[in-house]
């Protein structure tokens, strides 16, 4: 798999890719994906047969902003391909912890994300548009991956 590093020029294929795997109402626009990409500390990930990873690293956190593969293109490992490589990134740039939130009936997501290491640490009560809760997650990223190379 291939994943890459990309800007703000790349707003539109997010976008597209993020309508594809979530309800319109809970789907990102270009210009919030333009302004979450050109923000310092942000950075996209895109893995180019449909899927999409946005971190912030900010000192010693990260935030998996959103994580998004289409239709199409699920159960081909590419949403653990982008979260792995944005836990790798996130751990290279000092980040010791990633959180996320996670919708309460997402089991598939709530799988993977167990997998990779994450548990429970809080919970936010109607924070998505449907009045879904979401649970609020954490994984620690100390030692466990290899450093990023910068230059």
């Amino acid at each position: 798999m291939s994943v890459l590093r990309v800007g703000p020029q790349y707003a539109t294929v997010f976008a597209s890719i993020h309508a594809n795997a979530f309800a319109l109402k809970e789907a990102w626009s270009v210009g919030a994906f333009q302004v979450q990409l050109e923000m310092h500390g942000v950075i996209g990930l895109l893995e180019p047969r449909g899927g999409l990873a946005l971190i912030r690293v900010t000192a010693d956190e990260a935030e998996l902003l959103t994580i998004a593969v289409t239709r199409s293109a699920r159960r081909q490992g590419l949403g653990r391909a982008l979260l792995t490589e944005a836990m790798r990134i996130a751990s290279g740039l000092g980040a010791a912890a990633m959180f996320l939130e996670v919708g309460f009936r997402n089991a598939a997501a709530r799988a993977l994300y167990a997998e990779m290491g994450f548990v429970q640490v809080g919970n936010r009560r109607g924070y998505y548009a449907n009045g879904e809760d979401a649970l609020v997650l954490r994984a620690p990223l100390s030692g466990a991956l290899a450093p990023v190379a910068t230059s």
